[in-house]
C-alpha cells in the first residue's frame, strides 16, 4: 500500500458511521452490513499495509502522510499527519481485525435490538477514532483521536440509555476521563513551550536538550492520561461499570480499543521516559498496584462480565508495569497486548454467548453445567480461559512469562518486589478465572426455572472460534525468533543483557503459582457446591473487594465530597461577597437618587429662593473673606 492511501485506514470506517449515523432508520435493514464492511474493509487495508511493510527494509518502514494543514497560528503550525510504523500497525491490525470479529458477532447478538443500526454506527466510529489516535504523527491529532475515543466509549455504554443504571454508567466514565484528559493536555501544553511543537519526531530529537524536570512533569502528565484511558489506579473506577453497555462493546473496549491506549501512549513516548526516571518509575508503580488491585477485585466478582472486567483492569496493569521497564520491557508489553486482544475478546464474547442462551443472566451464581449444552462456547471460553492464565503453550504463557521475566531482571530489590508482584498476580489470576470456568460451565444447574440454555448461532461461534485460534496460536508466533521484538526495535529500542534469573526458573515458578490458583480455586469451586446467594464475607478483604477495594468511596471521600463543598463555598461568595458588593452599590446608589430627587420639586417659586439664598451665601462669604 502506498502512503498516499494511508487514509484510508480510518476513513473507511468514519464514513460507515456517517452513513448509519446520518441515514436514520432509512439503513435499519442493512446498516449492520454496512458497519461489519467498513471493519473488514479496514482490515484488509491494514493487512496490506502490513505486507507492503515487510517487503522494505527496516529503515525505510515508516511512512508518513501530511494531509492539510490543521493549525496555522503564529507559530503553532500543526498538520494532519499520518504515520504508519512497526508500532501503529501492530495496533491497526488487532482493532481492525478483532473490531471486525466482533462486528460479525454483534450481527447476531444485536439481531432483535431496535437499534442496531445506530450501534454499528457507534462501533465504527469508535475504530475510527482509535485508528486516528495510533496512527497519528503528533500529539495534537493523537488528542483527537483520544477524545474521540472517549465520545464512542460514552456513547457505546450508555447505548441502552433508557436504564438509569447505563445512563450513570456512560457519565461516569466521561467524567473520570476528563480527568485522564487534562493530564494530556497539559502536557501538550508543557511541549509545546518546551519544544514549539507537538511534532512526535520534534519532541524526541529535543528531548535530550531539556531539562530532566520539564521531561518528568510531562511523562507523569501523559501517565495520568494513559490511567484514564487504560483503567488504572486511581481513574480505575469507570471500568466496572462499563459492562453496562452490549457485550460486544466490552469486547471491543476491553481487548482491541480504549484501554489499550494508555499502553500505545506511554510506548509512543518512550524517548521522554527513557529521560525521565522519576517518571519511568511511577509508570513501574501504578502497573505494580493495579495488576494486583484487579486480580483481587476479580476473586470476588459474581457477575461474569465484572469478573472479565477486573482482570482486564489486572492484565492491562501488566502492560504498563512492563512499559515502565524501559527497552527491556516495551516490546513485552506490545505483546501481551497482542495476545491479550484475542483471548480478552474470546473471554468476552464467550460471556456474552452464555448470557444470550441465559436470558441475559450475568450471576455466575445461577449458571453451572453448560458445558454439554454450549460445547463450541464452552471449548473456545475455555482456551481463553487457558491463554490467560499462562498455560504453555497457549499465547498467554509466551507474553506474560517475558513480562514477568523482565521484572525480575530489573534487578536488586526492585527487581524482586516487581518480580513477586507479577508472580502473585498470575496466582490470582488463575484462581478467578478458574472460578469463572468452573461456576459457569461446570457443578450442577443453578439455572431459573424458565431458562433454556443453547448454543449460540454460527454468527456469533464463527468469530469466537478465530479468537480462540489467536489464544492458541499467538503467543509462539511472536516468540520464536525474537520476531516482534526485532520488529519493535526501531521504535522502542533495543535491549540487551544477561538474566538475573534464568528464564526456566522463572518459568518454573509461574507454571508453580499457576498450579497453586487452579487447585485453591478447584477445591472451593468444584468440591463444594455453589450457593445461589453469595455468603457473608468472612474476611476484610473479601469484603473489600467485594465493593470494588472501595474505590468509589475513596474517590467520593477524596474529591467528589470536597467538590462540593468547595462549589458550594464559591456559590456562597459569589453570591453573598461578589454579589453582594454589586447589588450593595446598586442599592446605595438607588436610594442616594431617591433622596435627591426630592429637591425637584417643580416650583419656580422653590427655585427662586434656592438662588437667591445660594446667591445671599456667596455675597456673603466674599465680604467675610474681604474684611477678614
Amino acid at each position: 500500500m502506498g502512503t498516499a492511501t494511508l487514509w484510508l485506514l480510518p476513513a473507511i470506517p468514519l464514513f460507515g458511521a456517517i452513513v448509519l449515523l446520518l441515514l436514520g432508520r432509512r439503513a435499519d435493514g442493512w446498516g449492520h452490513y454496512l458497519g461489519t464492511a467498513a471493519a473488514l474493509g479496514s482490515f484488509v487495508v491494514a493487512v496490506v499495509a502490513f505486507v507492503a511493510m515487510l517487503g522494505r527494509a527496516d529503515a525505510d518502514r515508516a511512512q508518513h502522510l501530511e494531509l492539510f494543514t490543521w493549525v496555522p497560528v503564529a507559530q503553532m503550525q500543526v498538520t494532519f499527519g499520518l504515520q504508519l510504523d512497526q508500532l501503529s500497525i501492530c495496533f491497526a491490525l488487532l482493532i481492525t481485525g478483532v473490531g471486525s470479529l466482533i462486528h460479525l458477532y454483534s450481527i447476531g447478538y444485536m439481531s432483535h435490538d431496535p437499534g442496531r443500526r445506530r450501534f454499528f454506527g457507534y462501533l465504527n466510529l469508535f475504530l475510527a477514532a482509535m485508528l486516528v489516535l495510533v496512527l497519528a504523527d503528533n500529539f495534537l491529532v493523537l488528542y483527537l483521536g483520544w477524545e474521540g475515543v472517549g465520545l464512542a466509549s460514552y456513547l457505546l455504554i450508555g447505548f441502552w440509555y433508557e436504564k438509569p443504571s447505563a445512563a450513570t454508567a456512560a457519565k461516569k466514565a466521561f467524567v473520570v476521563n476528563r480527568v485522564g484528559d487534562m493530564g494530556l493536555a497539559i502536557a501538550m501544553m508543557v511541549m509545546f513551550a518546551t519544544f514549539g511543537s507537538f511534532d512526535f519526531q520534534t519532541v524526541f530529537a529535543a528531548a535530550p536538550g531539556a531539562s530532566e524536570g520539564t521531561l518528568t512533569v510531562i511523562g507523569l502528565m501523559l501517565l495520568l492520561a494513559a490511567c484514564g484511558k487504560s483503567a488504572q489506579v486511581p481513574l480505575q473506577s469507570w471500568l466496572g461499570d462499563a459492562m453496562e453497555g452490549p457485550t460486544p462493546v466490552s469486547a471491543l473496549i476491553h481487548a482491541a480499543t480504549m484501554v489499550t491506549a494508555g499502553v500505545y501512549l506511554i510506548a509512543r513516548a518512550n524517548p521522554i521516559y527513557d529521560l525521565a526516571p522519576g517518571a519511568q518509575a511511577a509508570v513501574l508503580a501504578v502497573g505494580a498496584v493495579t495488576l494486583l488491585f484487579g486480580a483481587i477485585i476479580g476473586c470476588a466478582k459474581d457477575d461474569i462480565k465484572k469478573a472479565l472486567a477486573a482482570s482486564t483492569m489486572s492484565q492491562i496493569g501488566y502492560m504498563i508495569l512492563a512499559v515502565g521497564l524501559g527497552p527491556a520491557g516495551y516490546a513485552f508489553a506490545i505483546m501481551h497486548l497482542l495476545t491479550h486482544g484475542f483471548f480478552k475478546a474470546g473471554l468476552f464474547l464467550g460471556a456474552g454467548s452464555v448470557m444470550h442462551a441465559m436470558n441475559d443472566e450475568t450471576d455466575m451464581r445461577r449458571y453451572g453445567g453448560l458445558r454439554t449444552l454450549m460445547p463450541i462456547t464452552f471449548v473456545t471460553f475455555g482456551l481463553g480461559y487457558l491463554a490467560i492464565i499462562g498455560v504453555p503453550p497457549l499465547s498467554g504463557f509466551f507474553s506474560k512469562d517475558k513480562i514477568i521475566e523482565a521484572a525480575f531482571d530489573h534487578g536488586g530489590t526492585t527487581g524482586v518486589l516487581l518480580g513477586v508482584v507479577t508472580l502473585l498476580g498470575a496466582g490470582l489470576t488463575a484462581f478467578y478465572m478458574t472460578r469463572v470456568m468452573l461456576m459457569t460451565f461446570f457443578g450442577e444447574r443453578r439455572w431459573k426455572p424458565d431458562t433454556h440454555p443453547h448454543e449460540s448461532p454460527a454468527v456469533m461461534t464463527g468469530p469466537m472460534i478465530l479468537l480462540a485460534l489467536g489464544s492458541v496460536f499467538a503467543g509462539g508466533l511472536f516468540v520464536w525468533g525474537s520476531s516482534l521484538v526485532h520488529w519493535l526495535e526501531p521504535v522502542v529500542g533495543s535491549h540487551h543483557a544477561e538474566p538475573v534469573v534464568p528464564p526456566i526458573v522463572v518459568t518454573g515458578l509461574a507454571l508453580t503459582v499457576v498450579a497453586i490458583g487452579v487447585a485453591v480455586a478447584y477445591r472451593k469451586y468444584a468440591e463444594s457446591a455453589v450457593p445461589e446467594v453469595a455468603p457473608e464475607p468472612v474476611t476484610v478483604l473479601t469484603r473489600a473487594a467485594r465493593k470494588d477495594l472501595y474505590g468509589d468511596a475513596v474517590n467520593e471521600a477524596a474529591f467528589e465530597r470536597p467538590g462540593r463543598y468547595l462549589t458550594r463555598a464559591l456559590v456562597f461568595v459569589d453570591a453573598k461577597g461578589v454579589d453582594g458588593v454589586v447589588n450593595g452599590t446598586a442599592a446605595a446608589i438607588g436610594g442616594l437618587s431617591a433622596r435627591t430627587r426630592r429637591v425637584q420639586t417643580g416650583f419656580v417659586r422653590s427655585y427662586a429662593l434656592s438662588m437667591f439664598t445660594g446667591a445671599a451665601l456667596v455675597a456673603a462669604a466674599l465680604l467675610a473673606v474681604r474684611f477678614w
